[in-house]
């Protein structure tokens, strides 16, 4: 599947165009800490389909930041289990797509790398945070979930 993605400003960027803007924002500013995120959140449909968006972050600590997102329709989901296990995987998907080019392009920069994932204590998601934490965690990444799953559950949620 295609990695389009747009800016918050509303331009269309491939997934290296994506790359080439992060490192140009760390760029700007070496002193700063950034932190590189990914997640996803979905909209199930009144038909059983369901609106997935994927959102990347580049957050300058302290000091705002920029996001990309994507939106995709996939068929039906039957359960909420199926959504969010989707999400993830989709989150999982970008994250390994992004980190081979954003080594490449990034040089020496240093940054923090997070998947953010929309399931929280509290709700209907709350039996499935372990799963989706060892999901992401057996893939080699750092995991985060509600309340600081803010790409997820913020960014990612205002496009869905």
């Amino acid at each position: 599947m295609p990695f389009k993605f747009h800016s918050s400003l509303g331009l269309e960027f491939g997934i290296a165009e994506v790359v080439a803007e992060i490192v140009r924002f760390m760029q700007a500013d070496r002193k700063r800490a950034y932190k590189v995120i990914i997640g996803s959140d979905s909209l199930g449909l009144a038909n059983k389909d369901a609106d997935f968006v994927t959102a990347i972050v580049v957050h300058r600590v302290g000091n705002g930041g920029r996001y990309f997102w994507r939106r995709i329709e996939l068929g039906k989901f039957h359960t909420l289990r199926d959504r969010i296990i989707k999400e993830v995987l989709l989150s999982l998907e970008t994250a390994q797509v992004l980190l081979l080019e954003l080594k490449r392009e990034a040089g020496d920069m240093t940054w923090d790398f997070e998947i953010h994932a929309d399931v929280g204590e509290h709700g209907a998601t709350s039996v499935l945070i372990q799963e989706v934490v060892g999901m992401i965690r057996a893939s080699n990444f750092e995991a985060r979930t509600k309340p600081e799953s803010y790409a997820a559950s913020k960014v990612a949620d205002r496009h869905v």
